[in-house]
């Protein structure tokens, strides 16, 4: 029994928790070995990859900013020569108007130019044609005259220069007569 007290004894006044010193001490060599092994070889494996993935993150981003403000570069560029587009398109339009406008002036010009030509031209051949009718009629009116004098006198009146020159003073009694009428 005393044995077994002292073993009992031994037993309460170890520490569950404290692993015996042998194991403590393989636990700690394994464990410099590990950390060794993870300082050395894998962590600056990890360090590299992460500081590439880094710069490749801010490279991107630095990417994105480049292409940011050449893309706003290119659209004000685009916006720009929108603009003298618009521009250039409503000065061709007004230029066009202002032409048209010329043009429709010119040629109602033109028509009445030509409408004052053919009015004069038509007046002349109106004048033309009442002073041919006149002359013709003077004759008709004249010969027919002279033939119902020569018929109430009883003899031919075939003399021509007096003959032309009575009808002519006839006629043109006759004409004073109706301009002092009108």
């Amino acid at each position: 029994m005393t044995q077994q007290l002292v073993q009992l004894a031994a037993e309460q006044s170890e520490n569950p928790l404290i692993p015996p010193g042998p194991e403590l001490v393989i636990g700690l060599v394994t464990f410099a070995i590990v950390f060794f092994f993870l300082g050395k070889k894998l962590l600056p494996n990890i360090n590299k990859v992460l500081e590439e993935r880094r710069a490749a993150i801010e490279g991107g981003i630095e990417e994105a900013d480049a292409m940011k403000v050449e893309a706003q570069s290119v659209l004000e560029q685009y916006k720009a020569q929108l603009a003298e587009a618009r521009h250039e398109a409503a000065r061709l339009r007004q230029e066009a108007q202002e032409q048209g406008a010329a043009l429709i002036a010119e040629m109602r010009a033109e028509g009445q130019r030509q409408r004052e030509e053919i009015i004069a031209a038509g007046h002349a051949q109106i004048e033309a044609d009442r002073k041919a009718a006149a002359q013709a009629l003077r004759q008709d009116v004249g010969t027919l005259a002279t033939q119902l004098a020569g018929k109430l006198v009883g003899e031919s009146l075939e003399d021509h220069a007096r003959q032309s020159r009575v009808i002519d003073r006839f006629l043109d009694e006759l004409e004073e007569k109706a301009e002092a009428t009108r």
